[in-house]
């Protein structure tokens, strides 16, 4: 495992941690819609100039998957961004990190029922433990709010945008054909943002443009290039290169990341939120853990040679 990968995953899960911070602050000066839209407007943008920095915009790709690109566009950049920004007027940043730290465990059961991949009795347990999680702080720790179904607004929209969210990485894996990392995501990310663009035409925020402070301004340019661009870069080179089981270890950092952000900005954080992450942190630790089988002797491996 390379030095600079460790960091760079590292960053990474400092970005998406603090995007749940910079997301409910951005809220308080745009509409939701307008939030999403400048983001996500921004970092297709700064994808499309790589893309054609790399690949020549790579058409062969857009031709044969456009239909498929159409669809990732519309449900894992507009329906994600939309619940995830509308959920963020509602509900703590600590909430949302949690929730969608569980991503990794929707995914490994929408793949089962899409894709016909297996789930691990580890897997299982896992998503037992992250579920046992996400129940525990959105009900606030009371069965009472199970039994009066009396979820925060902001937690359901966020529930939604992660199942949006594990859909396109689940479609994306198994339906698309002859298309780079960095194709597939300039362009679902320009669709989603194109989209975007339209919903938040005539939405209104709480404040008027010119009105609108440079720290909300920065906050959206922030997701957009290092969360939105710089993350997803990252994060797909880090699975090049160490494999998605160890990759995918480094997301159990986001809620801690978000937890200690609300604390050095003053949120009081609960003891039910603390224990939630934990559990949350616990489950996905315990699903993404490769497992260790035998392998018999002389056994081909992946290089094409034989162990000993």
């Amino acid at each position: 495992m390379s030095v600079p990968m460790v960091f760079k995953l590292l960053l990474v899960s400092l970005f998406i941690g603090a995007s749940f911070n910079l997301a409910s602050y951005a809220v308080h000066f745009f509409a939701a819609p307008a939030a999403a839209a400048w983001r996500f407007g921004i970092a297709a943008l700064l994808l499309l100039i790589l893309l054609f920095a790399k690949e020549r915009m790579n058409t062969e790709a857009l031709r044969r998957n456009w239909r498929m690109f159409v669809l990732l566009g519309v449900v894992g950049v507009f329906g994600f961004n939309i619940l995830f920004f509308e959920g963020m007027k509602s509900t703590s940043p600590l909430n949302g990190a949690l929730i969608m730290a569980t991503n990794p465990l929707v995914s490994a059961l929408l793949a089962r029922v899409i894709l016909r991949d297996r789930v691990s009795l580890r897997q299982g347990t896992g998503i037992v433990f992250s579920l046992l999680g996400v129940l525990l702080v959105i009900t606030q720790g009371s069965w009472q709010v199970i039994g009066s179904l009396s979820f925060s607004a902001g937690d359901l929209l966020l529930l939604g945008g992660n199942l949006c969210w594990a859909l396109y990485g689940v479609l994306g894996r198994g339906f698309i054909r002859g298309s780079s990392s960095l194709a597939t995501t300039a362009y679902t990310m320009t669709i989603g943002a194109v989209c975007l663009m339209l919903f938040a035409v005539g939405s209104t925020g709480p404040l008027p443009l010119s009105s609108i402070p440079w720290s909300a301004w920065g906050a959206l340019a922030f997701m957009a290039v290092f969360a939105s661009v710089l993350g997803y870069l990252w994060w797909n080179r880090g699975i090049a290169e160490l494999g998605i089981s160890r990759t995918a270890i480094f997301f159990n950092l986001v809620p801690l990341v978000t937890m200690l952000i609300s604390l050095l900005s003053g949120t009081p954080v609960t003891a039910v939120q603390v224990l939630g992450t934990l559990l949350v942190i616990l489950g996905v630790a315990v699903a993404s853990l490769p497992s260790r089988k035998k392998r018999p002797r002389g056994a081909v491996t992946l290089s094409g040679g034989r162990s000993s």
